[in-house]
């Protein structure tokens, strides 16, 4: 296992390139987001996808998470009409999680096995957004709260006591917050909240 500090403003290029390499040959990650740390991988890999639901301890009806450098990808994993998408554009990047209709192009492992659904994520963090324009691609992702916990993971140190042995990469990025995103379903006539966290939903309910 790795254990790599970077700097959480102005990332090291030498560190994100080693980790894209490790993610391309099918690691699992831990790294830190504009909410809280999160595990990551490959968005194709099922191997690594079966050892982030064993870490977590997820059953099919999970939905992971799409988590985009930016929305220039949006129409390849997601249906979004012209309101949604104005949503998204206004609140990302940011804390949030937004469940869309998943596009035949997301593998049918990713989706939620009954409403053919995705998470999608554009986080605001440094480190995030340079490994993700590195990665060329979408990071397939859970927010990193271990069973039995009430809260997700926020320090990296105390992450490599409980489960440096699971994964292969813990990005030391510095603390994140206790809050997860706020997590909001796009795919009903109007904006739902899923869960409540980080991101501003108010004036999702005026």
């Amino acid at each position: 296992m790795l254990f790599l500090t970077l700097h959480p403003d102005n990332p090291q290029a030498r560190l994100i390139n080693q980790l894209v390499s490790v993610i391309r040959d099918g690691g699992v990650i831990a790294y830190p987001t504009d909410s809280c740390y999160a595990l990551g991988c490959h968005i194709g890999d099922k191997d690594a996808l079966d050892r982030i639901r064993s870490i977590r301890q997820l059953d099919d009806h999970h939905n992971f998470t799409l988590v985009c450098q930016d929305l220039s990808e949006l129409a390849t994993y997601a249906r979004v009409g012209n309101s949604e998408f104005r949503l998204l554009k206004g609140c990302t990047p940011g804390p949030y999680t937004f469940i869309l209709t998943a596009t035949k192009e997301v593998p049918r492992r990713l989706q939620h096995p009954k409403r053919k659904t995705i998470g999608l994520r554009v986080p605001e963090h440094p480190i995030t957004q340079a490994l993700l324009q590195a990665l060329a691609e979408p990071l397939m992702s859970v927010t990193l709260i271990l069973p039995g916990d009430q809260l997700p993971m926020t320090d990296a140190e105390e992450i490599r006591e409980r489960i440096g042995k699971q994964v292969d990469v813990i990005i030391d990025g510095g603390p994140c917050s206790h809050e997860p995103t706020s997590v909001i379903d796009l795919t009903g006539e109007a904006p739902l909240v899923i869960r409540h966290g980080r991101g501003e939903v108010a004036f999702l309910q005026r």
